[in-house]
């Protein structure tokens, strides 16, 4: 009988240690150009953001990554930055083969807009089952996990603090140049921070260049990061010098395609941050502003969609970067 409560004690000393061991998982999956982010906490709660284009292809490495890499059996948050057919477009098909638990956006339209294809609104209603929640500047998500916090800090247009109807547009900052006032669907994504103990990443979805510099002046909203995944693919309409400063990131992954994103301004922007290590998705073929390539995971225009993954040590105070196609993996320690 002692015997039998000696291996019971171990078993479950066992099974709490490996508990605690789980790292903070974040996989930045290739949908050439689009952006595809899964993200699984310690305690193995999952969160994606967005799902590339309305493509099989899209959803079926979104799946691959889910299923047979990171191994999970739902979804369990599943949040659209904004409505793009490149942020928007797989999630239909990936949720079924795969159920997908909650759904967050910054609000469904409520009419006609120019720069939004009504048909993917309408899939994606059908997909959440006319039950997703609008995310507002300020909000946080509801995990199970603790140790793993989601604040929103913009949200149409607005950052935290900002009342209904401000301008998109607010002087501020010595240096500061406005650009035409943005219209689209990119300026009202959701842009959130994702702490973890001392370790913090920041998404801002597609992101343009005067709600940017809302975020960080007069007051830096976001504070300095770790991660930084790279605004709008790393188009040059965003990634304002005044936001990539502020973050100070000690990694930043550009979530481009071979011919979209990863603009030469952004990489200068990049560059002007001290010891930062700069991650593609792929090598962009229209230009030499490229990373090294042993930090590049797609060297091919048609390509495989290999991934790049991020793993947070437990209690957040190291993290590493790797590239299974590349066979690297790099260690860096918290801002």
């Amino acid at each position: 009988m002692l015997n039998k409560l000696l291996v019971l004690i171990a078993i479950l000393v066992l099974a709490n240690a490996t508990t605690k061991a789980r790292t903070l998982d974040v996989y930045f999956i290739d949908v050439e150009g689009g952006a595809a982010t899964l993200i699984v906490t310690p305690a193995g709660e999952s969160l994606l953001v967005d799902s590339g284009f309305p493509l099989q292809r899209d959803a079926d490495r979104i799946i691959h990554v889910v299923r047979d890499v990171a191994k999970l059996k739902q979804i369990d948050h599943y949040l659209t930055t904004h409505w793009h057919r490149d942020h928007v477009g797989s999630i239909p098909m990936v949720a079924k083969v795969i159920p997908v638990r909650k759904f967050y956006d910054h609000g469904l339209p409520t009419g006609p807009v120019f720069d939004i294809t009504p048909g993917y609104i309408e899939l994606y209603r059908q997909a959440a089952k006319n039950n997703s929640v609008a995310l507002k500047a300020g909000d946080e998500l509801t995990l199970r996990d603790p140790s793993v916090h989601v604040r929103i800090n913009a949200a149409n247009g607005l950052v935290i603090g900002e009342p209904a109807g401000a301008p998109q547009i607010k002087s501020c900052g010595a240096d500061f140049t406005p650009i035409p006032e943005d219209r689209t669907d990119n300026a009202n994504s959701l842009g959130f921070l994702m702490t973890y103990g001392p370790f913090k990443f920041y998404n801002g979805g597609d992101l343009t260049w005067n709600v940017e510099n809302k975020l960080v002046c007069p007051d830096n909203l976001i504070g300095g990061v770790d991660v930084f995944q790279v605004n709008h693919h790393g188009v040059d309409n965003s990634n304002n010098p005044a936001l990539v400063r502020a973050l100070n990131p000690g990694v930043a992954i550009i979530g481009n395609g071979p011919r979209k994103g990863g603009d030469e301004r952004t990489f200068k922007t990049l560059k002007e941050v001290p010891n930062v290590a700069i991650y593609q998705l792929h090598r962009n073929v229209r230009t030499t502003a490229n990373a090294p390539a042993e930090y590049v995971a797609n060297d091919e225009e048609f390509c495989r969609g290999e991934f790049i993954k991020l793993s947070v040590a437990p209690g957040g105070k190291t993290y590493i970067v790797s590239i299974s196609a590349k066979r690297i993996s790099r260690r860096y320690q918290v801002r």
